[in-house]
């Protein structure tokens, strides 16, 4: 499986090594052809708003959020995770998302950059040490709809959910050196999606 990564804005180059150091030689992705070449997509953390406007820039903004609907795996971290929210609380006017995940998601729950904190998090389907979580601008997620599994949660929000081939978290784990999050989304999401 070909994994790309969404290289718009964002922390781009530490999921590919996050990738890469789980066996995953990750692609870069910035326009509809390179694209098509990849069979799952990672979004990564930054901006909400100037991701999906660069989307739209590059003409990859509606490619994107048909493959997401068609069943391509996808995993958002942080700012990817409201790309992928159907519904966004706290939205700038006229924010868009790639949707897909039924959540509402609240941008910037836990407050500003001064806010920001690390927290070790109990992951459901990684059973080893916790999993050390790094809250940066992170949104958390208000409300689930039918068939979304909530797989971490702080303060009673969840944190971390997959609705099938879709997996977000509101944490940016590829800045910590724990790969357990990016081999969950290679290991079950994507090849959960190969056998089906």
């Amino acid at each position: 499986m070909k994994i790309g990564v969404l290289a718009l804005q964002g922390d781009v180059r530490e999921h590919a090594r996050s990738l890469s150091d789980c066996g995953v030689s990750a692609s870069l992705v910035r326009r509809a052809s390179e694209l098509e070449r990849v069979d799952a997509l990672v979004i990564p953390g930054g901006e909400s708003t100037t991701i999906a406007k660069l989307a739209r820039t590059f003409g990859l903004f509606d490619d994107i959020s048909a493959r997401i609907k068609n069943g391509m795996p996808t995993y958002g971290s942080c700012a990817g995770m409201i790309l992928l929210a159907n519904q966004v609380l706290d939205a700038i006017v006229g924010q868009e998302t790639f949707g897909g995940l039924d959540v509402t998601v609240r941008r910037n729950a836990f407050g500003r950059q001064v806010d920001s904190f690390e927290s070790d998090l109990t992951f459901d389907g990684i059973s080893e040490i916790p999993v050390r979580a790094v809250f940066i601008r992170a949104p958390w997620v208000e409300n689930v709809g039918i068939g979304v599994t909530v797989l971490a949660q702080v303060q009673g929000h969840p944190v971390a959910v997959r609705q099938g081939s879709i997996f977000a978290t509101s944490f940016h784990p590829e800045l910590t050196g724990d790969n357990r999050i990016h081999k969950y989304f290679v290991d079950s999401v994507c090849q959960q999606a190969i056998v089906q």
